[in-house]
Parts: structure tokens; C-alpha cells; sequence
């Protein structure tokens, strides 16, 4: 069966790290392809901090072009808003029976994991794997020790969406920081600008 790493974000935008971290996966986690799942609107943050999803599955992909076994998905763009990870999955699993889902994630969303909708059916069901990011709270030691997250030694992020947006409104190159061709398209259409 085809392993596929899904990595959610709202990619707001999307940027180096992001590619580096799911390079990383595809070569280090046996995955046959990466998709990138839009979210079109975390339950987490402000709907007002985010670029209009449509403008989002732009930049996304053409930050892909040129990666062969990097996929964009859109199944959330479908579903209710504020939408959840594990009806995401369900709604995968059934669309796709074929494939086998492991959850790419940051370190920083096992803080308050406990707190996700049916995070119990999401561990009972797929396997997470972790990557390292700046955390200012203990992860609970059942997420620590559990046998379905596991944790390559993935680089760690040193840059962040909303360090980007802040830099572009700044007035800041973020040029080396962002797939080239997702920066012309932020540039021309003056996205993230103040």
C-alpha cells in the first residue's frame, strides 16, 4: 500500500522550511508521496490572519512544481469551518482505501494534543510523526512515550509563516526564504503588504 505523509498547515504562506521538513519525511519516513493539506481555517487562530484560501492553493502550488512527490490537497476547502483534523482523516481514509495516512507535525501541537477532537481516534488510528519546534510548555509524557508518535531527527524549523509576514510587511526580501516562484506570486498580487 502507498504511505502518504500528510502535512497540514494553512501555509500562510508557505516557505524554505517547509519543503526542507517534507524533503526530509519523504526520505527518512518511507513515504511514497507528501501532500500538503490546506487548512482552510484552524480552529486555533484568527480566520482574520489568514490569506483567502484560493490565493493560499496558489502560492502552495507552485511551490510544488518542481517537487515531483509533493502533492497539494484541498479537502478541507470542502468540509464545515471551523474544520477538524480527525474528520479530515475520516473523510481521507474513505476516499482513499488504498493508502496508508501518518500525520506530520510540529512538537508544539502535542502541548495541548489532548485537547483535539477525538485525538484518541486519531492515535488509535494513524501515526504521527514529529518535528522539532521552539516550544514554551512540557509535552504531556503520554504524548512522549507513545508508540504511534514517533520522532525522526527532522532539522529544526528556524523560520515561521509569521515570520515571513511580518518581514514582508516590513518591506523586507523574503526572496531567499520562500520558494521563488510562490514570492513573485505574494510579490505582484502585494499579499501580507501593510
Amino acid at each position: 500500500m502507498e504511505k502518504i505523509g500528510l502535512f497540514f498547515g494553512t501555509f500562510n504562506p508557505i516557505h524554505n522550511g517547509h519543503i526542507k521538513l517534507a524533503s526530509f519525511f519523504h526520505k527518512n519516513s518511507e513515504l511514497n508521496f507528501i501532500w500538503f493539506v490546506i487548512t482552510a481555517h484552524n480552529p486555533w487562530k484568527k480566520i482574520t490572519d489568514l490569506l483567502d484560501e484560493t490565493e493560499r492553493l496558489k502560492i502552495v502550488s507552485q511551490a510544488l512544481v518542481s517537487h515531483p512527490k509533493f502533492k497539494v490537497n484541498t479537502i478541507e476547502f470542502k468540509l464545515p469551518k471551523p474544520n477538524y483534523t480527525y474528520s479530515t482523516l475520516t473523510k481521507l481514509k474513505k476516499q482513499y482505501p488504498d493508502k496508508v495516512f501518518k500525520l506530520i507535525l510540529g512538537a508544539d501541537n502535542l502541548i495541548s494534543f489532548d485537547k483535539w477532537k477525538n485525538y484518541d481516534k486519531i492515535l488509535n488510528e494513524f501515526e504521527l510523526l514529529i518535528y522539532p519546534r521552539k516550544i514554551d510548555k512540557p509535552i504531556p509524557k503520554k504524548f512522549l512515550e507513545h508508540s504511534k508518535i514517533l520522532w525522526p531527527k527532522a532539522p529544526n524549523l528556524i523560520i515561521s509563516s509569521s515570520e515571513i509576514r511580518k518581514k514582508i510587511q516590513e518591506g523586507t526580501d523574503v526572496s531567499t526564504q520562500m520558494p521563488i516562484k510562490s514570492w513573485e506570486y505574494i510579490k505582484e498580487n502585494n499579499f501580507y503588504s501593510a
